[in-house]
């Protein structure tokens, strides 16, 4: 009796896809899992500190310079050349850590904020990722920026109110350098990320996130919300460092909203189908 062959598929012929199959094509389809999410977001961290390093080490190489100019608004408003002070004997060897932190951070700054967009990056559209040089540059220079109006600007009369507070005749006023750099730390940091504003205006606006016509409508909420964390960020309770610094922020403001009406991302009028008669 003749043997029947069994019939196969075509070679052609679509097979089912199992659930095996269809998380791998999941993870070919470009998309991340969690813990991908978490190597790439080590990678980024580690290169960041691996920049913030490299700009300490050069920047150790005038720690002595960049010391006389951190200290000297300080120095300038004490009365009768009186001095900072130290008691005790690691407190100047941690300010110079600081010091030389902040300054590799700021040096660094071009290539921490461009692995903070390599990090976004793969969940942009290929026109969103156009962006990618004006966002390093910006916010590089505006936290360049906000750093130097702290230090210029709002840090001296900060210090200034804490100096000229006690009466010089019943208390001898004798700062020591870790908290008087401690005050300096905070303000140069908090408007190093507070004059990012523009930059993520500019980029939310890009991606039609937000309008110009929205933040003007949420105006009087915004200065509200800028006066209470100038009163957070701010360490003296006096109304003229909270001005300065809610002043500024305001100014930012108005400017990011004439960014996002420039560069905004231009909504295409909705064309009215023409009813049949």
């Amino acid at each position: 009796m003749a043997l029947v062959p069994f019939p196969q598929k075509n070679a052609l012929q679509k097979r089912e896809p199992d659930w095996d199959d269809s998380d791998e094509s999941l993870d070919e389809s470009g998309k991340m899992s969690f813990l991908e999410h978490l190597d790439e977001l080590r990678k980024r961290i580690i290169w960041s500190l691996g920049g913030v390093l490299v700009g300490m080490g050069l920047a150790a190489f005038f720690l002595e310079r960049i010391f006389r100019f951190v200290m000297e608004p300080l120095q300038r408003v004490l009365p009768n050349n009186q001095h900072l002070i130290q008691t005790e004997p690691t407190e100047m060897f941690g300010v110079y850590i600081k010091i030389l932190f902040i300054a590799g951070l700021l040096l660094a700054s071009p290539i921490v904020m461009t692995q903070v967009w390599l990090f976004i990056a793969p969940g942009l559209y290929s026109h969103e990722k156009k962006l990618a040089i004006p966002f390093v540059l910006m916010s590089s220079v505006f936290f360049v920026g906000g750093a130097a109006f702290s230090h210029y600007v709002v840090f001296p009369m900060t210090w200034n109110f804490f100096v000229h507070l006690p009466p010089p005749d019943l208390v001898a006023y004798t700062p020591r350098v870790d908290p008087s750099f401690g005050i300096y730390l905070k303000l140069l940091v908090a408007f190093g990320v507070v004059f990012q504003m523009p930059t993520v205006v500019l980029f939310l606006a890009k991606m039609g996130m937000i309008t110009p016509r929205f933040m003007i409508r949420q105006f009087k909420y915004a200065v509200l919300a800028i006066f209470i964390i100038a009163a957070v960020v701010t360490p003296d309770g006096s109304m003229i460092t909270q001005t300065a610094m809610a002043g500024p922020m305001i100014l930012l403001y108005l400017f990011s909203i004439l960014l996002a009406w420039l560069f905004g991302k231009k909504r295409e009028p909705v064309e009215e189908s023409e009813e049949p008669s």
